[in-house]
C-alpha cells in the first residue's frame, strides 16, 4: 500500500513536470506580433498574471522577443508603454511574422535591446575631478580645478575600457607593461593623435597633464579594434555628449553637497531617455558620512566604435548593478 502511494505520487509529480514544461520552455526568435482580438498580454503564463491589465490590440503589431516552444502556444512581445513591457501573449490571439518589422523612429534602439540588452562591450569611466584632486592635490592638474572651471564642472574622462574587465594590454610588449605597472607614464610610447583631437582630449581629461592618456591607451585603447586617433576622438565624443546633458549640471549643482544614485540615474533617463540610468554604476571612497562619489561607469553596447549617439548604445547594453547608493560630491578644493 505505501509503496503503491508513493510511486504513484512520484507519477504525479512527474506528469506535472511534464504538463509545464512547455510553458517554461522559451526559443528565442523574432518578427511581429498583429493582433487580431483583444486578449490579455500576460506578465507571467503559468500565473496568469497582468500588471495594468494590458491587453492587445486588433490591428496592431508588437515586437517579437520569443516564444514558448518550437511549435508556439504564446510568445513574448514587447508592449510600448506597458510596465514590464514583456508580456505573453495566446498565438490564438494574433497572426505572427517572422519577417515583420516594427516601425520606429530613426536611432531608436530595438524593443530587444530595450527590454534585455547584451552585455556592455565597453564602460566609459567618467570621474568628478574635485574627489580626485582631494586626494591627490599634489597632481599638476588639480591645480586648475575651481568652482568655474571646466573641470571643476563637469565630469572628466578617466577611460573607455573594452569589455570583459580583464580585457587588457593586447599586443603591449612586456617590457611596456613593466613601465605601466610601475606607473612611469611619462616613459610610455605617446599616443598618435591629430592635433584636433589632442585638443578635444585635454579639454575633457584633465589627467592628460599627468600623461593619463598614455597610460589608458596602452591598457584599454589597444584592445579597442582602432587607431589611437580614433580611440581618444571616440572617448572625448562620448564624454562630450554627457558633459552636454543634464547630468554635468546635476553634479555641477550638487558640489559641496550629497547626491544619492536614484538621482543620478534619474538625470540620465532625463538626459537620453527612460531606462538609460539603468545603464550606469557609481563608485564611491569612504564610508559612512565619509563617503564620496568618485566616478560613475557607464554600460554601453552595439557600435561604439563607430558613431551612434551615446543613448542608443547605452540602451543596447544591460542593465547593471548601481554601485554605491550616493556620497557627498566633493567642491573644489575641498578636503
Amino acid at each position: 500500500m505505501t509503496h503503491r502511494f508513493w510511486a504513484g505520487l512520484g507519477g504525479l509529480a512527474l506528469a506535472l513536470l511534464v504538463s509545464i514544461a512547455p510553458v517554461l520552455a522559451e526559443v528565442s526568435t523574432s518578427g511581429t506580433f498583429t493582433g487580431t482580438q483583444a486578449c490579455p498580454a500576460m506578465r507571467s503564463m503559468r500565473k496568469a498574471t497582468n500588471p495594468g491589465k494590458v491587453f492587445v490590440q486588433p490591428n496592431t503589431a508588437y515586437e517579437v522577443l520569443a516564444q514558448n516552444k518550437s511549435v508556439a502556444s504564446h510568445y513574448r512581445i514587447y508592449v510600448d508603454g506597458a510596465e514590464p513591457p514583456e508580456r505573453w501573449v495566446a498565438a490564438t490571439c494574433g497572426t505572427f511574422d517572422p519577417n515583420g518589422q516594427v516601425a520606429r523612429a530613426p536611432g531608436a534602439a530595438s524593443a530587444a535591446a530595450v527590454a534585455g540588452g547584451v552585455r556592455g562591450t565597453h564602460l566609459l569611466a567618467l570621474s568628478w575631478q574635485a574627489a580626485f584632486c582631494a586626494k591627490r592635490p599634489e597632481k599638476t592638474e588639480c591645480a586648475a580645478v575651481t568652482p568655474t572651471s571646466r573641470s571643476g564642472t563637469q565630469l572628466s574622462l578617466h577611460g573607455l575600457w573594452p569589455q570583459p574587465e580583464g580585457k587588457k594590454y593586447c599586443d603591449v610588449a612586456p617590457a611596456v607593461r613593466e613601465i605601466d605597472a610601475k606607473r612611469a607614464w611619462d616613459q610610455l610610447p605617446e599616443p598618435e593623435v591629430s592635433a584636433e583631437t589632442a585638443k578635444r582630449l585635454a579639454a575633457v581629461m584633465p589627467g592628460v597633464q599627468s600623461r593619463l592618456e598614455r597610460h589608458e591607451w596602452i591598457v584599454h585603447g589597444t584592445c579597442y579594434g582602432a587607431n589611437a586617433e580614433a580611440y581618444f576622438a571616440r572617448s572625448a565624443d562620448l564624454t562630450e555628449q554627457v558633459n552636454a546633458s543634464k547630468v554635468a549640471k546635476v553634479f555641477a549643482q550638487s558640489a559641496g553637497m550629497p547626491l544619492n544614485t536614484t538621482a543620478i540615474r534619474a538625470a540620465f533617463d532625463e538626459a537620453f531617455g527612460e531606462g538609460t540610468g539603468e545603464r550606469v554604476s557609481v563608485a564611491c571612497s569612504g564610508r559612512g558620512g565619509n563617503r564620496r562619489i568618485s566616478e560613475i561607469r557607464i554600460s554601453l553596447a552595439g557600435d561604439v566604435v563607430g558613431t551612434a549617439p551615446i543613448a542608443e548604445l547605452m540602451r543596447a547594453a544591460k542593465p547593471e548593478q548601481p554601485g554605491c547608493p550616493g556620497g557627498l560630491v566633493v567642491g573644489p578644493g575641498q578636503q
